[in-house]
């Protein structure tokens, strides 16, 4: 392998995104001969993935440093320092710290623990700033919240990722002010709970102030987006942005979960079924051209048929587009691993169904937009994305980071032609 430490992440944007920092830091250290797994911890099965990688890395790189980080090693730093291929594992806090790279470089002449995960829950604040730039050429993603102070009987996020915390608006506006000059024409805000943001800062701001303040002070800024959020959580100025700021673009993506009021509840979630129409039907009201996606997990524990169909009605009742579908798995530790649980069969054969909604209801989408006129943001000199995210192929090169006026002549598969 070259010198240069090689960088395997794995999991949500946000981990992409402090992998990204990760190299950065690494690099100015100047580490070397390294192999850095950025693992999840969302499911079973992504820490099954992870240690599935752990072993291949070490099989490809049997001379390199094997250095575990993320939510997995920070829930479970046992788990991975028991591994033989394993040489360190650093929490989600200490490998964002400039000083835990410096004292991996080959002149380091101190000594550092193989295990370094300190208590997540004393984080009070978040390096949303240690990066500029990450995501494509055209879309720059800004993380401007970590953390989670809900505990949703299903997740071991928080326990990964620690309490909520917000970057300052200052901050987030300056960093992005940076981005623009760098010539990135859409921006997404990015977090583990996006919808907390402010809770934690003087005068307790909402991330619609933020997303308002965004587009006030930096009027050159073409596209602004938000990923996931919770809809129960989204405050009177997120709404107002929504309905008065064309550059905030028409696509959020819903932190739903499930359909079914009673699994709600046992799930911890904090909306109902008809909260969560509610505010799709409000959305679209002050937005016509809005699309969503959704998280929904299937087979959650005492899941019946019944409930199972309540969920696959919220496609429709909600009018989703894009949905992440999740099969569920018992995290141990969380207390919907102790409850009854549904057979394996069922939970595959739910969640093929809920996946099969889903492509209905994006051939829907796409076949719809035959037609019509898009303002498309060019990704490569023959791809682009909608304002509503969906990918637009050309016949002919467009000029690349430019956003580009075309009509959609047809919808093949999971794309637009334009």
């Amino acid at each position: 392998m070259s010198n240069a430490p090689i960088f395997s992440n794995h999991g949500c944007r946000l981990n992409a995104y402090e992998t990204a920092a990760m190299t950065e830091l690494a690099e100015a250290a100047g580490v070397q001969n390294a192999i850095v797994v950025n693992t999840c911890a969302v499911t079973a099965e992504a820490v099954r993935k992870a240690r599935q990688d752990i072993r291949k890395l070490r099989r490809a790189h049997p001379d390199a440093r094997l250095i575990v980080t993320g939510c997995a090693a920070q829930t479970e730093p046992a788990t991975f320092s028991a591994m033989e291929e394993v040489d360190m594992v650093i929490g989600n806090t200490e490998k964002m710290k400039p000083e835990t790279w410096a004292a991996m470089a080959p002149d380091f002449t101190g000594t550092t623990e193989p295990v370094q995960v300190d208590d997540i829950m004393s984080v009070t604040e978040t390096a949303g700033h240690l990066i500029d730039g990450f995501g494509t050429r055209s879309r720059a993603y800004v993380q401007v919240q970590n953390g989670c102070d809900h505990r949703c009987t299903f997740c071991i996020i928080p326990f990964g990722r620690g309490n909520s915390r917000s970057v300052p608006a200052g901050v987030v506006v300056d960093q992005i002010k940076r981005l623009v000059n760098r010539g990135f024409a859409e921006i997404v805000l990015t977090g583990v709970d996006l919808t907390s943001w402010g809770a934690d800062l003087p005068a307790t701001p909402r991330l619609g102030d933020l997303v308002l303040r965004i587009l006030k002070l930096i009027p050159d800024l073409p596209r602004l987006r938000i990923s996931s959020i919770d809809s129960i959580e989204v405050d009177p100025a997120l709404m107002q942005a929504i309905a008065t700021e064309p550059r905030l673009m028409p696509h959020l993506h819903l932190s739903l979960q499930h359909g079914d009021n009673l699994i709600l509840k046992r799930m911890k979630r904090r909306h109902s079924r008809d909260d969560a129409i509610a505010f799709a039907e409000e959305a679209r009201k002050l937005r016509p051209d809005m699309t969503f996606g959704a998280d929904i997990i299937a087979g959650f524990p005492t899941e019946t048929e019944e409930s199972f169909a309540n969920s696959l009605a919220l496609v429709k009742d909600c009018h989703l587009t894009w949905l992440h579908v999740f099969p569920y798995s018992p995290r141990p530790g969380t207390p919907a691993a102790r409850m009854p649980q549904v057979r394996g069969p069922e939970i595959k054969d739910r969640a093929a169904r809920l996946r099969a909604a889903g492509d209905a209801a994006v051939q829907a989408h796409l076949t719809a937009q035959i037609g019509q006129t898009h303002h498309i943001l060019m990704e490569s000199p023959r791809m682009g994305r909608t304002a509503q995210f969906a990918e637009v192929h050309f016949d002919t090169d467009q000029l690349e980071s430019h956003i580009v006026t075309a009509t959609i002549k047809a919808a093949e598969g999971a794309l637009l032609r334009a």
